[in-house]
């Protein structure tokens, strides 16, 4: 570990197997492509971005200095997700909205990019800003719960 990393953060794991080092490069590069768009549509996008910096950390060590400030910025917004009922609803309404719009995407052909192609990948996104939200939900309730004497 270098004297340039922070104190308690880990040194990620160093792939040193060519094969390996290229497709977490390019997993990671795809997700943090991927956390980018959604950091403006409705997804999670800074949750993505982190996971993707994650995996480039472990093909390119040089980049784990991002990830701590990433995973703080990312969790804040976790936590601030789920902060109020009108949060969380307005936030199931957005997954259940694109799991509609996936379906629907899927099913009419006369809507621009119609298909399932554009479809599924709503429907994921749906899914995954569900699950995220449950997530985050949970972390929160036991962030609490532990903080109670």
């Amino acid at each position: 570990m270098g004297e340039q990393q922070q104190a308690g953060a880990e040194a990620p794991a160093r792939v040193d197997h060519p094969v390996a080092r290229v497709a977490l490069a390019i997993g990671g590069s795809v997700l943090v492509v991927v956390g980018v768009v959604l950091l403006v549509l409705p997804g999670p996008g800074l949750l993505l971005v982190l996971a993707g910096l994650i995996l480039l950390s472990r093909a390119v060590p040089a980049l784990a200095r991002y990830v701590e400030p990433v995973r703080a910025r990312a969790m804040q917004g976790a936590e601030a997700s789920v902060a109020s009922r009108w949060r969380i609803a307005g936030s199931v309404l957005a997954g259940l909205g694109l799991i509609g719009a996936g379906v629907v995407w899927g099913l009419v052909p006369g809507l621009p990019f119609a298909g399932w192609s554009t479809g599924a990948s709503l429907v994921l996104s749906g899914i995954v800003l569900l699950a995220l939200l449950v997530w985050s939900h949970r972390r929160v309730r036991s962030a609490a719960h532990d903080a109670t004497p």
